[in-house]
């Protein structure tokens, strides 16, 4: 395993060295040996198509093996380097989540969240996978609540509802005499 870490390295390290010679506008990150010894692919990101023929001429020459180039988006980077969220864990991607499903800033909307792109926007810089994974447990939990603006009678009088906390299953309700009194839903007659 040492060998093949090795190999690794000094590939890395070569490969740095030539994108840099011939000025090639990608990132390298990361490089793996097969077990085998027959195979090395180099872990990209790119802003677009590159043409690396002469890249792989060169690292054919050094290396005397197989070659492959893999670029990945932004989001696989963050997977295989790993980091910590916004929330203090580690990031979704690189602990458990087994493929990138879409995420849409409709899930940040449905889950109540600011929509400032620094607040719900990942290490990547992409909105944060977790926002879908928690979106059918909003969806569930807000199917029981009251909407947005439905009347509402109390024993206090009747009012509208102004916010809704999910989580909590409560409801914000404005009165008449504008003061706002919170409600578990279980408390209320729909």
């Amino acid at each position: 395993m040492e060998e093949i870490k090795s190999i690794e390295n000094n590939a890395f390290d070569f490969c740095i060295k030539c994108i840099n010679d011939l000025d090639l506008l990608m990132n390298l990150f990361s490089v793996e040996c097969a077990f085998e010894r027959n195979k090395l692919t180099f872990f990209y990101t790119a802003d677009g198509r590159i043409d690396f023929r002469e890249l792989i001429k060169l690292l054919v020459k050094e290396f005397n093996i197989r070659i492959e180039m893999r670029q990945v988006g932004i989001r696989n980077l963050s997977k295989h380097c790993g980091g910590v969220g916004k929330c203090g864990r580690e990031i979704c991607c690189s602990s458990f989540l087994p493929t990138f499903d879409p995420v849409s800033i409709k899930m940040a909307k449905e889950q109540g969240l600011s929509l400032n792109p620094t607040k719900i926007s990942g290490v990547c810089g992409r909105l944060m996978c977790c926002l879908t994974f928690e979106n059918e447990t909003y969806k569930s939990l807000k199917r029981d609540m009251p909407k947005l603006g439905k009347k509402i009678t109390l024993k206090e009088g009747s009012g509208k509802v102004v916010r809704q906390n999910v989580l909590k299953e409560t409801v914000t309700i404005r009165m008449e005499d504008n003061t706002e009194i919170d409600r578990h839903i279980r408390d209320l007659e729909v």
